[in-house]
């Protein structure tokens, strides 16, 4: 697992390779990811919107931003959490994602809450020994 904490906002991130749903003969190796974005202030925060960096194995980076995160932009109170899974397929074995949520609080401050970059890694991908 992966854990960063950005004004007592902690998000923790716990990927899966999904041997199931991906077709390595075909380059498509998929992963889903767990987040859980922990609120350890004192006043609510709302999660606006999310930014991803997604770079395979070739340095090839994939920029993804949009609203909200699985259809909600949810409002966490102090002491409490959010949690969703998602995912990444790539056209490579393996990978890393970092990024930001944009939080807001009810006060209309606006931060970005850092998510921790974290690896996708795969059984395919051949390991290099110096």
């Amino acid at each position: 697992m992966y854990s960063r904490t950005t004004q007592n906002i902690r998000i923790t991130v716990e990927p899966s390779f999904l041997d199931e749903d991906s077709v390595p003969n075909e380059n498509y190796f998929v992963w889903s990811y767990y987040v859980v974005i922990e609120n350890l202030g004192h006043e609510p925060i709302q999660l606006m919107s999310r930014h991803w960096q997604i770079t395979d194995a070739y340095g090839q980076i994939q920029q993804v931003s949009a609203e909200g995160v699985v259809g909600e932009q949810p409002t966490i109170q102090p002491g409490e959490a959010f949690e969703y899974i998602s995912g990444a397929p790539l056209t490579t074995p393996s990978g890393i994602m970092v990024g930001f949520y944009r939080m807001e609080t009810m006060d209309g401050e606006v931060f970005e809450a850092k998510i921790p970059a974290f690896s996708l890694d795969s059984p395919f991908q051949e390991v290099k020994i110096n």
